[in-house]
């Protein structure tokens, strides 16, 4: 890459331009190599991020004053100054495009806003008995991975069906060496029960490769072998061992049946469909693997109003596929501009040639055909969703006085056992329902809070919350600002909230606390303001108070979910945890080396030194350690 550099900016003296002169001050000095350019606001936000096959031209063409979508007029009225970066080739300048507008995420550029990893199924290779488990994250365990798959349902599907049908194992490696008889998974044919010697190391594997197989796409002959199997074992007299493999048989035949609709042509594809309604967006994506089909996900990309469906599906590619590895084929529903580049830039990120296809016919326009209803059906129901959220934003504005509904709305409450373990929750609805991708769960810090001091508990979360808020977005020109919060309390925990917003130089942000009511019943929560005596009710079939109260139920049970996650984890903590060096890999093989973390400290220098994983000077820090 080359140098960047900046152009348009303002000479000391001179107003500074905006729009069409700033772009077209910027154009001196541009060439025709490829490359990527940021538009900047006034204040030296990133607006938009482009890519140019020729810089010059391209940008040359936001200088004309006419012939733009509105998203890209305003974008240009903004623009103050531009940034340029050059690059060796197009698909570089792909590749920079798409980094930065994942990291960057700018106001005008299509955006990807779910992100969450897929789920695989893994059969592991560091064991001489393989374990067939569900893996989400990195794949950094030895084995073979099979994915991805829509999502934990798909997984669990598929994962108990491979139970019935190939009797692998699914216990933790810890659990295997434990055992001494064989678990209720091997009584009820789920099981061969390897760790118990019920069947042997060569015959597990003969399991595993026919496991393999099947989850590759090469299970013609499982059916026909397993048929010749129990055959044999009938002739032999072996009913048990031919229950066995009609179990089998049944399940594989099962199997088959219900996925009678999967694609015979299609090996491996990602089937990726898009809809487009009233300037909103629905992409459906349809994973093929092993000519199964493995679930189907919808996203819904930040367009802003004007983007088409070539700029849409190109955006979500670049940044789908930024962290995921993408398959053979790429089908989709509209073709996109720069399908050349895109496809070259997957082949790099796969280590194998990706083809990107827009079919017109046969079965796999079958495929887009069933994904783009998907995509239609499912906006649709996303829209009348967000029709109704709205509808009760506006109810909540009007019920408690607000000048406008409120489009992001911030509900806190607070989770501990006798002040043990406690956590702060913070959930965010909107327009669009909840956004569980803003939810936050704080950590207690404070060591000189009185246990149980909720008072203390919300000061501290919300004095967190606003100062990174004033830190990092003090002009309020991000998303991220609430327009209300909701507390679960009452007078005084509301008095409280305001003063510390008060003390933060934060008077705008409005307060309401939910308190139970008489008798702590649902239906007469009372509703407190700062600043007034007495409390608000609303009528007991109100919906906004039905809003309402979701929305506290749902800021708990998050809140509680985090509390237990926390004293799980208190629960399985050692003083291993505390040792430098000491991760999870190799606490694991220490303490299925000495059996629990009282003979881990009770051991000698030698005795830790003869641990897999654990090289002498690590042994030695953990012996010293615990005298």
């Amino acid at each position: 890459m080359n140098e960047e550099k900046t152009h348009g900016s303002m000479v000391a003296g001179e107003t500074q331009p905006r729009g069409h002169e700033a772009i077209r001050a910027a154009l001196r000095g541009l060439t025709d190599a490829p490359g990527v350019y940021r538009m900047l606001g006034p204040k030296g936000e990133v607006l938009y991020v482009g890519k140019a096959r020729a810089l010059a031209r391209r940008v040359a063409a936001y200088a004309k004053p006419a012939g733009h979508s509105p998203r890209i007029a305003r974008m240009i009225s903004e623009t103050a100054t531009m940034m340029v970066l050059t690059t060796r080739t197009e698909t570089e300048a792909l590749l920079l495009e798409q980094n930065l507008i994942k990291q960057l995420k700018p106001r005008y550029n299509v955006l990807l806003r779910d992100d969450k990893s897929f789920p695989n199924i893994l059969l592991t290779g560091d064991h001489p008995f393989p374990m067939l488990t569900k893996h989400r994250g990195r794949k950094t365990r030895m084995g073979s991975y099979f994915g991805p798959f829509a999502g934990a349902g798909a997984v669990n599907r598929t994962l108990n069906q491979l139970q019935k049908m190939f009797l692998l194992r699914t216990c933790s490696d810890a659990e295997f060496e434990g055992r001494t008889r064989p678990c209720l998974l091997h009584q009820i044919k789920r099981c061969s029960a390897p760790c118990t010697g019920q069947i042997s190391r060569e015959d597990y594997a003969r399991l595993v490769r026919e496991a393999e197989n099947f989850l590759s796409g090469r299970s013609t002959r499982i059916q026909e072998t397993l048929a010749a199997q129990m055959a044999r074992a009938s002739a032999a007299m072996e009913f048990e061992r031919a229950a066995v493999l009609r179990d089998r048989i049944a399940a594989l035949t099962q199997v088959q049946a219900v996925q009678g609709v999967n694609p015979r042509g299609v090996a491996e594809a990602d089937v990726i469909a898009l809809h487009l309604d009233g300037g909103q967006a629905c992409v459906q994506v349809f994973f093929i693997r092993a000519n199964q089909n493995w679930g189907n996900r919808d996203f819904y990309p930040r367009t802003g109003a004007g983007a088409d469906e070539a700029e849409i599906l190109e955006a979500f590619l670049g940044q789908f596929y930024a962290d995921k590895t993408p398959p053979r084929l790429i089908l989709l529903s509209h073709p996109i501009e720069n399908e050349d580049l895109m496809a070259d830039l997957l082949t790099q990120r796969a280590g194998r040639k990706v083809e990107i296809a827009v079919p017109k016919r046969g079965e796999k326009a079958e495929l887009l055909e069933g994904a783009a209803r998907n995509a239609r059906e499912s906006l649709g129901r996303r829209l009348a969703e967000s029709l109704a959220q709205g509808k009760l934003l506006k109810g909540l504005a009007a019920a408690f006085g607000l000048p406008a509904a409120p489009r992001r709305v911030e509900v806190y409450d607070n989770s501990h056992i006798q002040g043990a373990q406690a956590v702060g929750a913070m959930i965010v609805a909107g327009p669009e329902g909840f956004e569980k991708g803003q939810y936050r769960k704080f950590d207690i810090r404070a060591v000189e809070m009185t246990p149980g001091d909720d008072f203390g508990m919300m000061r501290e979360v919300l004095t967190r919350r606003f100062r990174r808020l004033l830190k990092e977005d003090p002009d309020r020109r991000g998303s991220g600002w609430p327009d209300l919060l909701l507390i679960d309390g009452g007078a005084g925990q509301v008095s409280a909230v305001a003063g510390i917003l008060e003390g933060l130089g934060i008077a705008d942000v409005p307060v309401i606390g939910v308190a139970k009511g008489v008798d702590r019943d649902a239906g007469k929560e009372e509703f407190h303001r700062p600043g007034t005596a007495q409390p608000v009710a609303l009528p007991r079939n109100d919906p906004v108070l039905y809003f309402v109260q979701r929305l506290r139920d749902e800021a708990h049970r998050f809140a509680i979910g985090a509390h237990r996650a926390k004293r799980a984890k208190a629960v399985s903590a050692t003083p291993l945890d505390d040792i430098p060096g000491v991760g999870a890999a190799r606490k694991r093989a220490l303490l299925a080396h000495f059996g629990s973390a009282k003979a881990v400290a009770r051991a000698g220098l030698e005795d830790l030194k003869a641990v897999e994983g654990i090289s002498d000077a690590l042994a030695q820090a953990i012996h010293d350690r615990f005298r």
